[in-house]
């Protein structure tokens, strides 16, 4: 059964200098044509797999606060009319700082949206420029404090660091500042540098310092230290929460569970089956006029593959995976069927094996590509 939904809402009022999300400039585009496309996707993909109650819904983007009022309380009416949810829903939007006026946060707020999460990224003005974004720091405090008025307890930030420019001294400065928002959830990125974004375009003109992979590992050991130190409970590699606050929906990735993927270039896990959309918008609409699911690609899982992945996205949480939750999804015993790979990772102490979970150790948590690597497509060459 499908327990979460993900849509896609691909407009921005600006591109950031690092973003390879499937995005286009929100100026004279077809909203409207577009949210009536993704009702109709909506009904599409229920059709097919129906499900019950849904545990989270996240709304992502693209900038989805960037829709005007109206536009948003239609996006809000759709789901509300089309996906079955209640106030026991995880529900969240994401949102830039200075996006979200007191009408917008009242609309979110009466559609039963119950958790923000901003796109703060650094508190240092002159990164903000730097890296494309048009908020400065004293807009995510107003626009904070704009939500908690309106009633949101849920606030989540996120936060970019090795930044093209950034020192451990600025990234220590915006983590303090961070923590007089008196916020519940915080998700901590080092910057990766995709194909066809204008950082990418700098770095290959050697246009682009980044402070390198020694000052990253150093920058990602202050986060942790620094949440832990104002109690916030590491519970992924990237993600940190008061107790109870941890995010539902980033929890269904990581566990592994199927989830709708909805929206122009969304990409989805239902039935065993990982599909991805057409992410150009014409091209995302043409299939769904003609009553078809906007499909660009799509992928039967196989067992082996299942198991992979139960591993590498497991070992993302701190909690690590259950042996025996394993087992009950796939009858068979992890330690065995990955025996010489657990056996290599206990060496090197990047994993642990202890109290029925295998997990990441600190030192595995700074080379946690390298541990996921180890699982995948290993199973095939049996």
């Amino acid at each position: 059964m499908v327990k979460a939904a993900y849509i896609h809402i691909p407009f921005c009022e600006h591109i950031c200098h690092y973003c390879d999300f499937n995005k286009v400039f929100l100026k004279g585009q077809p909203v409207g044509e577009y949210l009536n496309s993704l009702e109709k996707e909506i009904e599409l993909a229920l059709k097919e797999s129906p499900t019950g109650h849904l545990a989270s819904i996240f709304i992502g983007g693209g900038t989805p606060t960037a829709l005007n009022e109206q536009q948003l309380e239609k996006l809000c009416s759709i789901i509300k009319k089309q996906l079955p949810y209640d106030s026991s829903t995880e529900y969240t939007f994401e949102a830039n700082p200075g996006d979200l006026s007191k009408e917008k946060l009242q609309i979110l707020y009466d559609a039963g949206v119950n958790r923000l999460s901003f796109g703060v990224q650094t508190f240092n003005d002159e990164l903000l420029k730097r890296i494309g974004r048009v908020h400065r720091a004293k807009d995510v405090f107003q626009s904070i404090e704009s939500a908690k008025k309106i009633g949101f307890q849920n606030i989540s930030i996120d936060l970019i660091y090795s930044l093209p420019g950034q020192t451990l001294l600025d990234f220590k400065e915006t983590l303090e500042t961070s923590f007089i928002l008196d916020i519940v959830h915080y998700s901590g990125y080092s910057l990766i540098i995709e194909p066809k974004t204008v950082f990418y375009n700098l770095l290959r003109k050697g246009k682009l310092p980044t402070p390198g992979e020694d000052v990253e590992a150093d920058m990602y050991a202050l986060l942790m230290e620094q949440m832990d130190k104002n109690g916030f409970k590491q519970y992924e590699i990237s993600n940190f929460a008061k107790p109870g606050f941890e995010s539902r929906h980033n929890i269904t990735y990581w566990d592994n569970e199927w989830y709708f993927g909805l929206g122009a270039g969304a990409h989805g896990y239902v039935n065993g089956i990982r599909r991805s959309n057409h992410g150009p918008l014409k091209k995302y609409m043409k299939p769904i006029a003609n009553g078809k699911l906007p499909i660009f690609e799509e992928h039967k899982v196989t067992l082996e593959e299942q198991m992979e992945e139960e591993m590498f996205l497991g070992l993302r949480k701190t909690d690590g995976i259950s042996i025996s939750r394993f087992k009950m999804k796939f009858d068979r015993n992890p330690l065995k069927l990955f025996e010489v790979q657990i056996d290599k990772l206990e060496g090197s102490k990047l994993i642990a094996v202890s109290e029925g979970h295998i997990k990441l150790t600190e030192q595995g948590r700074y080379l946690g590509n390298e541990v996921f690597q180890t699982f995948i497509g290993e199973l095939g060459r049996e």
